[in-house]
């Protein structure tokens, strides 16, 4: 979809359908909105004097012009209540808003800034989540499915503003939020993509296409390269398919911005079990096929690296993602079965199931190689994180760096990707001994969400360290306002403004 940005009053756009707002308890519109309201002899202070239309967050009302003003529809949208107006109700109102502008069949519809003005928001801020809420509001997986007569598509939104000192912030506030939302898009394809199509093969093919044109290089490990290396506990749970696995690597270096200066590193490390029928300790049939989303984490840092790329963000980023299945044949590793890690370190294997800690521990061992400012790993890792949090709540976080761990956070407010910290006690690491190895890959049913990232935390040694278990997030069965229904494309937002706070730092 085209997005323009443009400078005019939105009542004298000759569109199909024009945007304006209200917050909740507003009885006289202003702004804008009051524009448009005078511009249609006061039909916006009648619907909200009728009652009809109360501002309500996602509410929605169309009005007809017949001829005042050129536009064929004028869309007002409700924002919640001011004083909880955030810059995530610009992604949702923006959202619910063009998805409104569809299903009215408007192919072109123009918009203002939602917040940028009574809303008190920063005018670039504002226009980006304008932008990201449009655009992941009207994402669609639509590659295997014939298409349909009826299927209605915006090819066009213009983004108007009167005051002509703030168009260069609302510019520079889109093109970001396109950026972003393109990244978003590529992580939700990739995620909802069936498993005989989204192999480790294609990730790594999708990883060469992110490169093409940016300042991004690419390694893919072959099995043999990952024998060389000692990543044991990745090959064995490769081991049992007949896809063979990738380690992929994206090295995105920015250009210099000063001679001899060396820019900061970040390593984002993503899950990528490409299926997880759980081995040999084998899932239930129902909701298996659910498992596709089982590389949320990789395809999530594959979009991050592209998106912080596309903004030129003068941070060093390294996205690595183990890429594998986790199937059954007659050479798959079984319980029992004792594995070696890249470090050294021995795994008893207690359940196959329990996978995505050991691709992603040999992983975590050889991102210390970059000497890393920061280590940050997201993964669909476990059940009991959503019994924990709750499907569709928010990610657990766990950090060895309480500094991490707050820049996280505070990029997790902004975004709206919600995380919540967990604890890290070391009375897990205790529960994750074995009597046989070093270590052992699962302790058990009631061990907890704690004791899978204290496994992690025995191979992220010698840099800072978070890890995402974004299991709660990943993939949903119901559509929210600009997350609809299956991949959410979770972490790429809150990736991409964790790096870029760092350089605002």
């Amino acid at each position: 979809m085209d997005i323009n940005v443009i400078h005019e009053a939105i009542q004298e756009q000759d569109t199909d359908l024009i945007v304006v707002n209200l917050f909740e308890g507003v009885t006289q519109p202003g702004g804008a909105t009051g524009a448009v309201d005078r511009a249609l002899g006061g039909a916006v202070g009648d619907l909200i004097a009728g009652g009809d239309f109360k501002g309500k967050l996602d509410e929605t009302a169309v009005l007809y012009p017949r001829g005042a003003i050129p536009a064929r529809r004028v869309l007002i949208v409700g924002l919640g209540k001011a004083e909880e107006f955030t810059l995530d109700r610009v992604r949702r109102a923006s959202a619910t808003a063009a998805r409104r502008a569809r299903d009215l069949g408007a192919r072109r519809f123009a918009t203002i800034v939602h917040g940028a003005g009574i809303g008190g928001l920063e005018a670039q801020s504002a226009a980006q989540a304008l932008a990201e809420g449009t655009l992941l509001g009207l994402y669609e997986f639509n590659r295997h499915k014939a298409p349909s007569e009826d299927q209605r598509q915006v090819a066009e939104m213009a983004v108007v503003e009167f005051d002509a000192a703030r168009l260069p912030a609302i510019e520079a506030g889109v093109r970001a939020g396109r950026a972003i939302a393109a990244a978003v898009a590529l992580t939700r394809d990739l995620v909802n993509e069936p498993p005989n199509f989204a192999t480790p093969t294609l990730l790594a093919q999708r990883a060469h296409q992110i490169a093409e044109g940016r300042r991004i290089s690419v390694t893919v490990l072959e099995r043999e390269e990952m024998r060389e290396l000692g990543m044991g506990a990745l090959l064995a749970v490769a081991q049992g398919s007949d896809e063979p696995p990738k380690f992929i690597i994206l090295d995105y270096q920015p250009e210099p911005r000063q001679e001899g200066a060396t820019p900061p590193t970040v390593v984002l490390v993503g899950k990528g079990i490409t299926f997880d029928s759980g081995g040999l300790s084998i899932k239930p049939a129902e909701g298996m096929e659910e498992m596709k989303s089982d590389m949320a984490g990789g395809a999530a840092v594959m979009g991050a690296v592209q998106a912080i790329a596309d903004l030129n963000l003068p941070v060093r980023v390294v996205g690595l993602v183990p890429a594998t299945e986790n199937v059954i044949n007659g050479h798959a590793y079984k319980p029992a079965d004792i594995v070696r890690a890249m470090n050294g370190k021995t795994i008893e294997i207690i359940s196959t199931d329990a996978e995505g800690r050991l691709i992603l521990a040999d992983a975590l061992v050889y991102a210390k190689r970059y000497a890393p400012q920061a280590v940050v790993d997201l993964a669909t890792l476990t059940g009991a994180c959503i019994t924990a949090l709750g499907k569709g709540q928010a990610a657990g976080l766990f950090s060895t760096d309480d500094k991490l761990a707050e820049q996280l956070k505070r990029a997790s407010a902004s975004t709206g990707e919600r995380i919540w910290p967990l604890p890290l006690y070391d009375e897990y690491s205790d529960v994750m001994k074995s009597d046989v190895a070093d270590l052992k890959n699962s302790g058990g049913r009631y061990s907890g969400v704690g004791a899978s990232a204290a496994f992690l935390k025995a191979f992220a040694e010698g840099y800072p360290w978070a890890h995402l278990d974004i299991a709660p997030m990943a993939y949903l069965d119901k559509d929210k306002p600009y997350t609809p229904k299956g991949a959410t494309g979770f972490g790429v937002r809150l990736l991409v403004q964790f790096v870029r706070d760092l350089v605002a730092a």
